[in-house]
């Protein structure tokens, strides 16, 4: 009796193949969180998941780490550049606009 031998079609891909599509097409995962107790803000937190290729990521017009402070050393340069700048200039305000002296109590 011969014997009747089963295939399945069954798609497998690898680890690699699944990654480059995810990297190719992207996933963005992205939420806000904010608890608030009589209109005052006690919690924020904000949840940004990119998985996507930079390159993909930059066509998609998405670059908020070039930015972030905490991921650029270029956006933590400008935060402290910026830092700096805002005290020359409150110290220059102090200057040209001193505080009115105290009337004379009779």
């Amino acid at each position: 009796m011969p014997q009747t031998r089963m295939e399945h079609s069954v798609q497998t891909g690898t680890l690699a193949d699944i990654l480059d599509r995810i990297l190719d097409k992207g996933v963005v995962i992205a939420g806000d969180v904010t608890v608030c107790l009589v209109g005052v803000e006690l919690l924020n937190i904000r949840l940004r998941l990119l998985i996507c290729s930079v390159d993909k990521a930059m066509e998609m017009g998405i670059n908020w780490w070039q930015n972030d402070p905490t991921l650029s050393s270029q956006a933590a340069d400008s935060a402290e550049q910026n830092r700096a700048l805002q005290q020359r200039l409150d110290r220059l305000e102090r200057i040209l606009n001193p505080a009115p002296a105290p009337e004379p109590q009779a």
